[in-house]
């Protein structure tokens, strides 16, 4: 399998984290834990399919994934090749003028967004492109001419950065103390630019970080109490969610 990531274009560079381009030769399926990027994905060859309570279904060619907060897990076919665009966190707010959280927990196609028959020159065009670097270009081209750049939200960007200040580990009511608002108009605006509320937001974070603070030797009580869970109960119940094993599986496994 080839995961290459691509740097993007100085105009893309402050919506879109990174691009990537990944190949593989055999059908395989593969977890992926939540993250706080929304995803576009562009299959050029091949398909890509989601199983969801023991049932396949098949994704659109050109297709676009919301925030989870729960773990997905993908099936691609043999011999496949996908141009994927991973925003940042207030990335793709810049490209689609729909209230981002309603793609929460979902991967749906782009005809949802964009006019059919866009989607089927850019896919002609990617079909057609012989290098990485030509199918990069075509999906930047694609983009910036959708893009409508607009004043940053500096409340939803002054909450993002509490939150990944705090590992996540921050009530949304001291959230909005600390900003000087009320968590209403808050949520509102954070579910509208970011894709989900800041509490959920906070929780992938908060999860993201036991990763990162896990040292062999530590025990899964210290890990869930740095973390922010003194109820070792919910601890586990929202790591299992997250990435559909118990601490105590996943670390065994050496997964990360």
């Amino acid at each position: 399998m080839r995961f290459d990531f691509v740097i993007p274009c100085d105009i893309l560079k402050p919506f879109i984290k990174t691009f990537a381009i990944q190949e593989a030769e055999e059908e395989r399926s593969y977890k992926v834990l939540p993250d706080t990027n929304i995803v576009i994905g562009f299959q050029y060859k091949g398909r890509l399919s989601v199983i969801e309570n023991l049932q396949e279904t098949k994704l659109a060619t050109a297709g676009i994934t919301g925030l989870t907060d729960r773990y997905k897990v993908f099936k691609n076919s043999g011999s496949i090749g996908s141009v994927l665009v991973y925003f940042r966190e207030t990335g793709a707010r810049a490209f689609f003028k729909q209230p981002l959280h309603e793609l929460f927990q979902e991967s749906i196609s782009l005809e949802n967004f964009i006019l059919r028959s866009e989607l089927l020159v850019l896919e002609e065009q990617l079909n057609e492109a012989r290098t990485d670097q030509d199918r990069i270009k075509i999906v930047e081209q694609f983009l910036i001419a959708r893009m409508t750049v607009e004043a940053p939200d500096k409340l939803v960007a002054a909450a993002l950065a509490l939150i990944h200040q705090h590992k996540g580990n921050i009530r949304i009511a001291a959230l909005a103390q600390q900003l000087h608002t009320s968590q209403s108009p808050l949520e509102k605006r954070f579910r509208q630019t970011v894709g989900t509320s800041a509490k959920k937001f906070a929780a992938i974070v908060r999860l993201k970080h036991t990763f990162k603070n896990f040292t062999p030797g530590k025990s899964l009580t210290e890990l869930g109490y740095e973390a922010g869970f003194y109820d070792q109960a919910h601890f586990i119940k929202e790591f299992r969610s997250f990435t559909g094993e118990s601490p105590s599986q996943y670390f065994a496994s050496g997964t990360t």
